[in-house]
């Protein structure tokens, strides 16, 4: 049976684990559970961009080579100060000045402190990096072991990144990229080939060449426009995004060329609860607006949700959008006058009757999880779904233009 280094990993960062962890740094369990979760196929995919990127082989290697031979294959009783030592010099190796914002993200995902994120973060570089080393070849080791059993699980490890965190186009792996040029690999050999063949061929021989040769041209151009049409959707094959209106367009793409352009913040609420989001996302524009003497309510009082999904076509939020939604849900514990209505919207996509149906869903969705987080019954107002009501592109526009259209929004309508 193939070695899976995920699998391998994840057995050592265990339940145990998680529950040490959570007693040491003060989180819960589950938080640490899933920062672990986005970690480990975090760290792996710094991995693997290193190991494919030229330049990098002899510091990768004095890296993996100095940890694969020592305790940083396993968890040390009481992680002592050199493991966590080593692990932020191998962050700061594999993510350079993104290694605080990566940090930020775990935090943000996990609903963790962020020097928490950086302690487990620092935890698991060295022993992901130990095992990784192990496994590749051991005292045996060399630049093309590693790199090729990473690569034997790339695409395990690229798929087990969280998609609410965004960092394979960050990390500089692009699984388009690389399945663009292996076809064009594959199809300059068959041209060489093909132009031997010809040479040597008679002229049957030679049409039946030419032919085989448009027609497999004729099937790559169809791979790659398919692939190239999975990748400019939504940004994930499984969600659905709703995103926010009215904002900057760097501050809205669900996958844009810099996921961490957004700042991330810590928004305090009067009871002292601090909420981690984004700078101009929902929480910070809807604390500020509560807090502030000189607004109030009405039905024209709309702050779009920045970070929700859902399951492609249904009405079921994601595990990643719970995040904002609980955030919601400590607003309104902390301003108890304050009264909301959920709406629901959609793109101009589809039939309007069944866009006012999912919309209405989607909308009641979240008011259940309002609900299920003890709101009180008097602070919730309903929900509605307006389906492409107030849609403004086209049906034809650029998915960059509709996307806008897809959201869920909060109505506050007294305060």
């Amino acid at each position: 049976m193939a070695f899976d280094l995920l699998d391998t990993l994840k057995s050592l960062f265990s339940d145990e684990f998680s529950g040490k962890a959570a007693a040491r740094l003060g989180e819960t369990e589950t938080g640490v559970r899933k920062a672990m979760d986005g970690i480990i196929p975090v760290v792996l995919t710094g991995l693997l961009h290193k190991a494919g990127a030229p330049g990098n082989t002899a510091d990768l290697m004095t890296h993996v080579k100095d940890v694969s031979g020592t305790y940083f294959t396993h968890i040390p009783e009481g992680l002592p100060g050199d493991l966590l030592s080593k692990g932020g010099e191998i962050l700061r190796f594999l993510f350079g000045s993104r290694a605080g914002d990566i940090s930020r993200s775990i935090a943000g995902y996990a609903d963790i402190k962020t020097s928490s994120a950086e302690s487990l973060l620092q935890t698991a570089a060295p022993i992901s990096l130990g095992v990784a080393g192990q496994q590749a070849g051991g005292k045996d080791l060399t630049a093309s072991s590693l790199l090729s059993t990473l690569n034997s699980q790339k695409e395990k490890i690229l798929s087990d990144v969280p998609a609410g965190l965004g960092l394979t186009n960050v990390l500089g792996v692009n699984n388009l990229g690389d399945i663009s040029r292996k076809l064009a690999s594959v199809a300059g050999s068959v041209t060489r080939n093909v132009r031997d063949a010809m040479g040597t061929a008679d002229r049957r021989a030679r049409s039946r060449w030419l032919w085989m040769l448009i027609l497999l041209v004729a099937v790559l151009l169809l791979l790659w426009y398919w692939l190239r049409g999975c990748n400019a959707g939504s940004g994930d094959h499984n969600t659905d995004s709703v995103t926010v209106a009215g904002m900057e367009q760097s501050a809205i793409d669900e996958v844009s060329e810099d996921p961490f352009a957004r700042e991330n913040i810590k928004v305090t609420l009067p009871d002292g609860k601090q909420l981690h989001a984004y700078k101009g996302g929902i929480e910070d524009q809807l604390v500020s607006f509560l807090q502030d003497p000189n607004t109030t309510g009405g039905k024209d009082k709309w702050f779009d949700f920045d970070n929700l999904n859902f399951k492609t076509g249904s009405a079921e939020l994601t595990e990643e959008s719970q995040i904002q939604v609980r955030n919601l849900v400590a607003i309104l514990h902390a301003f108890p006058k304050t009264k909301v209505k959920i709406g629901g919207y959609t793109d101009r996509i589809g039939d309007s009757v069944a866009n006012i149906t999912l919309s209405r869903e989607r909308a009641e969705s979240v008011l259940r999880s309002l609900q299920a987080g003890q709101v009180r019954p008097v602070q919730l107002l309903g929900a509605e779904g307006y389906g492409s009501m107030y849609a403004k592109a086209s049906a034809d526009a650029p998915n960059e233009e509709r996307k806008l259209d897809r959201r869920i929004s909060v109505c506050v309508r007294e305060k």
